[in-house]
């Protein structure tokens, strides 16, 4: 089953953001994700349209964080990269003529709006900042900076 970890990785990336000092390359940030900087650009693209972040070209250019992450939830940046499906699973067919496989999709239906209501939820109860607290909690209980994290 192929996972969708967009959100995920985004969340990584913005965290990283917020603790540096200046401006971050899509190189920096490919490079954080495991992913081609291409990639980034196109994912950072978004976030900026949202006004999430923001990016300055030339020489000491980058992106930036342009938001108040204390007004920010990980629900409107789960917005910003177009809400990845939760669930796997889906209907056989979207628009079946068979009463069977509507009964069947009415169903399922209603499961999949409650797993995305639970979510989606649980999402604007989180401010980009606590996660980012979250995050620099566990770095001073260690007795680390941003820096001494390693990506493979």
């Amino acid at each position: 089953m192929k996972r969708d970890s967009k959100l995920s990785g985004v969340l990584h990336v913005l965290l990283h953001m917020l603790g540096m000092k200046g401006p971050a390359t899509s190189e920096q940030l490919a490079a954080i994700m495991s992913t081609n900087p291409v990639v980034v650009r196109r994912i950072m693209a978004g976030l900026r349209e949202q006004g999430f972040v923001a990016s300055a070209k030339g020489h000491g250019g980058g992106w930036t964080i342009a938001c108040d992450p204390s007004a920010v939830t990980l629900a409107d940046i789960y917005m910003a990269v177009g809400e990845p499906s939760l669930v796997a699973m889906g209907h056989r067919t979207e628009m079946p003529g068979c009463l069977v496989e509507q009964s069947v999709n009415s169903a399922l239906d209603g499961a999949f709006r409650e797993v995305q209501a639970v979510f989606q939820s649980h999402l604007e109860r989180i401010a980009l900042a606590a996660l980012s607290d979250e995050f620099n909690r566990r770095l001073a209980e260690r007795g680390q900076t941003l820096e001494d994290q390693q990506h493979a």
